[in-house]
């Protein structure tokens, strides 16, 4: 390609293509949270069960993180994000056929693992072709894009779930994942930067063995009692594993991960950041469409209404934040948005039975207000002090930690919220006046309010964190190597598919 040989390459082609891999990657998440009670009726099964629908997708999805450095440097990025993209169409077609619950939730297994290298691979594709000064506004419009699909997807979801059926959630992907592979392959470059030696594969296991085995256990906990022997000997298990993992990754002459850039102050303390901002995310858009379904009797398209013009916000902030970022810097932006978080979990920790649905509306809108300031500004200041030739790992641990903490949230979240219902129902059926279906929902309301609760106090962690944040008047990364503009692409010829 002209542009690739010249070392020059057009901003908005490649970010268009970016765009559509992206969104058709956040759009599949959001737009089945709202279906998990119709689910939960289509197949029979309970929140524990379903649940995994959910944190199943998101585990996959960080687990298969780590890959990204390797696959990426090995077939290049363009490849590694084509063969992403082909196979979350795949597994799409293939949720919409499953017959029973086993098989849709390993079918989103697999639709995550493949989510996991499109995210990792459209941000390290920014961070490696798109010049320095205009990488803010280029992650601006990736979040963007991760931002319009949960802006039209639990509306378009409760439109699809009321006139049709479930199982277009998932036929819906199909044309929008064929359209996003024929654009990377029209508007992407084909470039290759360090090629991997070895493949690593005892980090692998270790990494991939350590997250399922702490999923497991939290998500099981509830049921199978948290000083059980199975519960603890499951985290042991997971820490033990993820232990024997960062030692392997820091000896290793090829590690899968190159855990050096976790010595970045900056990068570790954005990091923690963003995994907290997304935690509180998933709080919300996990238990609100629950809460309204369950306990108020909403429709999935009464549901997605209530929740559009939040969603319409965090879209529409995500490239106006962007061209703030220049100005006020990471800390003021994350530290307003931190503080929008905390209000928005705490009003909807007010929640009870037959309240407005007003009050959840704008309760959201201060969330995602919150989201908004601090998604963009936290993901960009994390990679400002990496080079080029380190974004790809870094990328691939920033994707791996955030959803491998998610999932885990998510699993707790369901865990506290069924241990809190229960000890409510027990109160209350003490004191009197409730039975039957009030109890239930008064019960399942209270233990809703109580993990909004947790939630909320979960962001504040992320104020101590700022005081982490600083810029250099050198950029340097760990190991001594130098920030530096990656140079112009190689000459390369153009990728044979």
């Amino acid at each position: 390609m002209e542009f690739a040989e010249k070392g020059k390459i057009p901003f908005w082609p490649v970010m268009t293509a970016i765009f559509f891999g992206n969104f058709l990657s956040v759009l599949s998440t959001t737009t089945i949270n709202i279906a998990v009670p119709i689910l939960m009726d289509q197949f029979g099964s309970g929140l524990h069960t379903m649940q995994w629908m959910v944190t199943g997708f998101m585990l996959a999805t960080g687990v298969t993180a780590p890959l990204a450095g390797y696959l990426g440097g090995r077939f290049s990025y363009k490849r590694l994000y084509t063969f992403a993209l082909a196979g979350f169409t795949l597994f799409s077609l293939l949720c919409a056929v499953s017959w029973n619950p086993a098989m849709l939730i390993v079918f989103r297994m697999l639709q995550g693992s493949c989510s996991g290298l499109i995210m990792a691979c459209t941000m390290t594709i920014i961070f490696q072709v798109i010049p320095q000064e205009r990488r803010p506004f280029a992650v601006s419009l990736w979040s963007l894009s991760a931002m319009v699909a949960p802006a039209v997807g639990p509306t378009f979801s409760g439109w699809l779930l009321q006139f049709a059926s479930w199982h277009w959630l998932f036929l819906i992907n199909l044309p929008v994942g064929a359209a996003a592979v024929v654009l990377t392959q029209l508007l992407i470059p084909y470039y290759r930067m360090n090629v991997p030696k070895s493949f690593d594969v005892p980090g692998l296991l270790t990494v991939v063995l350590g997250s399922l085995s702490l999923l497991g256990a939290f998500s099981q906990g509830g049921s199978w009692g948290w000083t059980s022997w199975k519960t603890l000997s499951m985290i042991a298990l997971g820490v033990v594993l993820l232990i024997l993992f960062v030692l392997r990754e820091l000896r290793t002459e090829v590690p899968l991960l190159n855990l050096r850039v976790l010595k970045n102050r900056r990068f570790t303390a954005m990091l923690s950041i963003y995994s907290i901002v997304t935690v509180a995310m998933y709080a919300g858009t996990y238990l609100t469409p629950l809460f309204l379904q369950t306990v108020e009797g909403a429709t999935t398209l009464k549901t997605g209404l209530i929740l559009l013009p939040s969603s319409v916000l965090l879209a529409l902030l995500s490239p106006v934040v962007g061209k703030l970022y220049p100005r006020f810097g990471p800390v003021r932006l994350i530290s307003a948005g931190i503080a929008c978080i905390f209000a928005g979990l705490l009003l909807m920790s007010r929640l009870h039975v037959g309240i407005a649905h007003n009050f959840i509306l704008w309760a959201m809108v201060v969330r995602n207000l919150g989201i908004g300031l601090a998604n963009v500004p936290s993901s960009t200041a994390s990679m400002e002090e990496i080079p080029a030739e380190w974004s790809g790992h870094a990328t691939s641990i920033n994707n791996w930690v955030r959803n491998v903490l998610s999932s885990l949230a998510i699993a707790v979240f369901t865990s506290l919220l069924s241990s809190r219902e229960a000890i409510h129902a027990h109160e209350l059926s003490g004191a009197g006046g409730l039975a039957g279906a009030g109890l239930q929902l008064h019960s399942f309301t209270m233990g809703v309010n109580d993990v909004f609760l947790v939630a909320a106090l979960l962001v504040l962690t992320g104020f101590p964190l700022m005081l982490l944040v600083h810029r250099r008047k050198r950029e340097t990364v760990p190991g001594g190597l130098p920030a530096e503009e990656p140079g112009s692409l190689k000459k390369r010829p153009a990728a044979k598919f």
